[in-house]
């Protein structure tokens, strides 16, 4: 397949950058559907576009419109590069990043989102290697908020640059087993995360990593802050598998709260607890039942397919 995106624009939409685009029926945008391979090496398949995505597709032609009229500004390429990637051509938004990379080397912004998307095309090294890169540029720097493409329901944005860099280094690591790596980039993000979604999002990923490096009662002074009661706008499934962790729910009662990957988040959580904890058998059958019916670009979908990439797991000494 050609990575390319075939669009049939009405005049009337490049007539003005000022309103707000309206998708009309006779607009088509299609993408190259076939993303790359997953790390189990089956085929990662985008699904195509129709018209009922229409806000997705709104979005994505805003941000095209706006790139096609100032294609050297470095707010125009990210955003266009993220509408992109909520289409589902990861691919292509990959290519639209790295052109941002040429223009503008010295800006983290595009080796964060590129990273993201390495991890979403399960190109790991290159994810570190960015997300490694961004570090560095930000290193020194007064911390921002980032912006939500898909916001919350508060429309109120929970996450920064400097924490989705550590968070999605972490990430990469973690998919890859390195556990020490990846605990030492969800400590830095943990250290600077400013609200309680980004507090329970990386303590989850905290928790699990001291588990599996059975180091048990660090992991339990992660749980120690966390209790029913706390400020979550999105991350409602991060915070109940902490409180399942912690003896406060059971597993039947985590769940996500409708955003994107929460589903496959908790899923994981809940099938990696029996992981650590010794039940190997019960662990591998949720992890595929998580593939069998889950969203492959989910962090959770993604950290289930590690775990079966590398299955059988090596018993601790």
């Amino acid at each position: 397949m050609k990575n390319y995106i075939v669009i049939v624009l009405l005049a009337l939409f490049f007539s003005s950058c000022k309103k707000a685009v309206k998708v009309p029926q006779e607009t088509v945008v299609k993408i190259d559907t076939l993303q790359g391979k997953s790390l189990l090496n089956k085929s990662l398949i985008s699904a195509q576009i129709t018209f009922k995505d229409s806000l997705i597709v709104n979005n994505y032609l805003e941000a095209l419109h706006e790139y096609q009229h100032d294609g050297n500004n470095p707010e125009t390429i990210i955003w266009y590069g993220r509408r992109t990637a909520y289409l589902g051509d990861y691919q292509r938004a990959l290519s639209i990043f790295s052109e941002g990379i040429e223009k503008f080397p010295e800006d983290p912004r595009f080796y964060r989102h590129r990273g993201h998307r390495y991890i979403s095309t399960r190109q790991l090294d290159k994810a570190i290697s960015d997300f490694e890169k961004a570090a560095l540029l930000i290193d020194g720097t007064k911390d921002r908020i980032e912006p939500d493409g898909i916001p919350n329901r508060f429309n109120q944005p929970v996450s920064s640059l400097h924490t989705n860099i550590f968070y999605h280094l972490g990430l990469a690591y973690y998919l890859k087993a390195n556990w020490p790596e990846a605990l030492k980039n969800f400590q830095r993000c943990y250290a600077i995360s400013a609200n309680d979604d980004m507090r329970v999002a990386t303590a989850h990923w905290l928790y699990m990593i001291l588990r599996r490096m059975e180091k048990k009662e660090e992991a339990q002074e992660v749980l120690r802050p966390i209790i029913t009661e706390m400020n979550i706008l999105e991350n409602e499934g991060y915070h109940q598998l902490l409180l399942f962790y912690k003896g406060l729910l059971d597993e039947n009662n985590p769940i996500g709260n409708g955003a994107a990957g929460a589903s496959e988040a908790v899923r994981y959580g809940v099938a990696n607890w029996y992981h650590y904890n010794g039940d190997l058998e019960k662990a591998k059958t949720l992890y595929e039942t998580l593939l069998e019916e889950g969203n492959w670009a989910g962090f959770g979908y993604l950290a289930a397919e590690a775990e079966l990439s590398r299955w059988p797991p090596e018993q601790p000494q």
